[in-house]
This record gives structure tokens, sequence and C-alpha cells, in this order.
């Protein structure tokens, strides 16, 4: 289980998952972007048309290198068109039971050398991996940044089954993909959202009982600690919907009433307002 990665599957066409895509399709990793809609998997194609063509502008990159780095991207609805592939990593919805049933799929799709990551930003690597049966060893979570070609950092959390030489291979091929990899408990929200959720539900507290208005919640968190984006503003960024949803996790998992989701929160979600996705969030967009 030890050779390099020569292909990689990224399952779901999201933000996260075509964003993860084209760091590999750029690190000179042939990839597989897999979804089940065939219109989510256009987003994807063109977005990392649109990405590359934008390097190509600003001369990040050359127009051969841009055509060279679309060339590795394979786009299919039917996860076994992606079979050959030596790694998968999952970046569907933040939700257990469709993570459960992707990994099953996984675990009979890809060969047994392959590792099974997820890119969950809060659910229990050991939960997921119970879905593999004997293959927990190989799964592990593999948690990339919004956005993936500008962030760095992945956090890497290992599951109880996990094994070590999983954990080397991620942080290996996170190293390859320009990241830097850093290591996580596998505890709910592990330690990016373990510590930023409840700074966003809090903000959101804030401005439902009239502490102050968005802008300026976001101007003196941005100006007073430094924040390049302000929380509420943040929240809108990741989707309102995907915060609560993590939100969810976190209190389900740990427990304390801090991680419940802010009632006006969960309104703004109810109401199908979900930030930059929708063009309404807290903010117009």
């Amino acid at each position: 289980m030890s050779q390099e990665v020569g292909k990689i599957a990224v399952i779901g066409a999201g933000t996260m998952g075509s964003g993860i895509t084209l760091v590999a399709a750029t690190s000179g990793i042939d990839a597989f972007q897999v979804d089940v809609s065939t219109e989510q998997l256009d987003r994807a194609r063109a977005y990392h048309a649109k990405v590359l063509s934008r390097n190509v502008e600003k001369e990040r990159m050359t127009e051969e290198e841009k055509e060279a780095a679309l060339s590795r991207i394979s786009y299919c609805s039917d996860m076994g068109d992606a079979a050959s592939a030596d790694w998968a990593v999952e970046a569907a919805t933040e939700n257990p039971e469709v993570k459960a049933a992707l990994f099953k799929t996984m675990r009979e799709t890809f060969p047994d050398h392959a590792v099974l990551a997820t890119n969950t930003s809060s659910i229990s690597i050991t939960q997921i991996a119970t879905a593999t049966g004997d293959a927990a060893d190989r799964v592990v979570g593999m948690h990339f940044f919004n956005p993936v070609p500008v962030m760095k950092l992945v956090e890497v959390i290992k599951g109880l089954a996990t094994s070590d030489e999983t954990v080397a291979r991620t942080v290996a091929l996170a190293e390859r993909m320009g990241k830097t990899p850093i290591p996580a408990n596998d505890r709910a929200g592990f330690v990016s959202n373990r510590v930023l959720m409840p700074l966003i539900n809090e903000a959101f507290c804030a401005w439902m009982e009239g502490v102050a208005e968005p802008e300026a919640i976001d101007e003196i968190m941005k100006l007073g600690c430094n924040f390049p984006m302000g929380p509420l503003r943040l929240a809108d960024f990741i989707g309102l919907d995907v915060c609560h949803d993590i939100m969810m996790v976190l209190y389900r998992e740990l427990g304390d009433q801090k991680f419940f989701p802010c009632p006006l929160l969960r309104q703004l979600v109810t109401a199908g307002r979900l930030g930059d996705k929708t063009g309404h969030g807290v903010y117009e967009h």
C-alpha cells in the first residue's frame, strides 16, 4: 500500500470537491471528478476552466500547463467509471447517513490498496469507517479548507482503526498537492470547527440580541482581532446550511448547549437564505 498515488477519485463535485480535483490536476495527478448530478459536473467543469484561464491571464501558469491540467480531469456520473483510482476522497454533504452509504460503495469500488479519505469537517472518522468493514484501516480524514486552491491547511485525522501507513500516505499526498498537513484527533469538529463554529454561532446571537448589526460585528472582529473576514461574512461564504449541520454534529456528539445553532441562523436556513451560493444569507450577494 506504499506506492505513489497515480490517480485520485474525488466523490462530489461541489465547492470542496471541485477544488480538490483542481489542485490534484495542477499537481500532476490524474483525477476523476465524480458526481451523480450531471448538472453539478458541468458546473465543476466550468469552474476548472475559469480558474485555470484566470491563472494563465495572471501569468501563474502557461497555456500549455493549463491544457495539461484540464487533460488530467475526467468527469464521471458513475463511481464505477473511476474504479482504477488508487486514492479516493469523499467530499459530499455533511450528513452521516450519506457518507456511510458512499463509503460502503467506495469500499466495493476501489482496489484494496486504495486509501478511502473523507473531507468531512466534523463527523467522526471512526464512525464513517464502520461502513467499510475490514477496510477501516484505510479510512482517514483529509479535511481541506475553502477555497481549496488557495488555503494551505489540510487537517489529517486518524480514526480508531486508521493505520499509521495510511496517515503517512495522506501527509505525503497533501504535501505533494502543495498543502500543509497538520494532525488532529478524531473528536467532533476536530480543531478548526470545534473552535470556529461557536464563534460564528455567538456572532449570530449577538446580531439576534441587537448587540450590533452584522456589518459592525464583522468590522469589529476584523479590526479588533485581525480576522481577514468577519464571522458572519465567513458564515455566508461557508454556507449557512453547512454551518448549521456542523453545529448539530458538535451538539449531538459533545452534548454542550453552546454548540446548538442560534435561532436566527436556523431561521435563515429554513428560509433558504444560505449565503453566497443562493445570493442571500446574512448579506445580499
